[in-house]
């Protein structure tokens, strides 16, 4: 008898495999902005900016891993807990895409994109959070 949502195994959830999606286009753009937003102003200072490529790789792979403990855990409590991060992350990647592009860099196009991504995302995420 199962008394638990999750599975041993982990992750073959929609989400968890949409989180994988999310995270791979996170990559890419990533890798495709940071060259062009390396380079140094004309007062010799970074663009401050070039942080939030950072930011969207560390909270796409931080939701595949609560994603991952959510369906896992045995408790109700601690599984609330771990859906509740990803909204928190999910809110975070989401503001993270917006303030990136405002970036004077032509792979801002490809933001759009990931927002799709993320918007497709959150639907799931509503009835992910309705399963555990």
């Amino acid at each position: 008898m199962k008394y638990f949502s999750g599975n041993k195994e982990g992750g073959n959830s929609a989400l968890y495999f949409k989180a994988q999606e999310i995270m791979q286009i996170s990559r890419r753009i990533s890798d495709y902005l940071v060259p062009d937003m390396a380079v140094l102003n004309e007062s010799g200072t970074e663009d401050q900016s070039i942080y939030f490529t950072g930011d969207i790789i560390r909270n796409s792979h931080s939701l595949i891993l609560n994603i991952n403990k959510a369906e896992t855990e045995f408790f109700q409590d601690s599984r609330m807990q771990y859906v509740a991060s990803v909204s928190r992350l999910t809110e975070r990647l989401y503001k993270s895409c917006e303030r990136l592009e405002y970036v004077s860099s032509n792979g801002r196009d490809f933001l759009v994109v990931l927002r799709k991504e993320i918007q497709r995302f959150r639907k799931l995420q509503r009835v992910w959070r309705l399963s555990l």
